[in-house]
């Protein structure tokens, strides 16, 4: 398994992590037909959208704290469950065919790491099926 690490810099950011999975992609992909990405964390997720227009990022975040508010009715003690719960919407893991090498993304299309409690250095797991 490939990996990487991402340091993020806000409490909700989403970064796009592309380009570094592209990169292994085409260091140790080979006859690579399926690229899954994966983080190991409870507060962070993965997902693929829109890299062309950075308000999309900020929309997303926007909705998603619209969806799921910080409040303090939650019972974790740790104060971060409006973190695990948008973690948990979008999910940890996201897979991308692959073809020659080549991630095939849309167009428009980017991976982003999404970061909800944060600054925190977080892992990138990359698996070449």
């Amino acid at each position: 398994m490939l990996s990487f690490h991402v340091q993020t810099t806000r409490n909700q950011e989403m970064i796009d992590i592309s380009e570094k999975v592209q990169h292994l992609v085409t260091e140790h992909g080979g006859s690579s037909r399926l690229c899954i990405v994966y983080i190991p964390h409870t507060t962070a997720a993965v997902t693929i959208n829109e890299h062309a227009d950075p308000d999309v990022k900020r929309d997303i975040l926007f909705g998603l704290n619209l969806l799921v508010p910080d409040q303090t009715g939650f019972h974790h003690r740790e104060g971060n469950s409006a973190a695990h719960i948008k973690s948990s919407l979008l999910g940890a893991s996201q897979s991308v065919p692959v073809e020659k090498g080549h991630l095939q993304l849309g167009t428009w299309q980017g991976i982003f790491l999404a970061e909800f409690d944060g600054p925190r250095q977080r892992s990138v797991y990359v698996q070449l099926v």
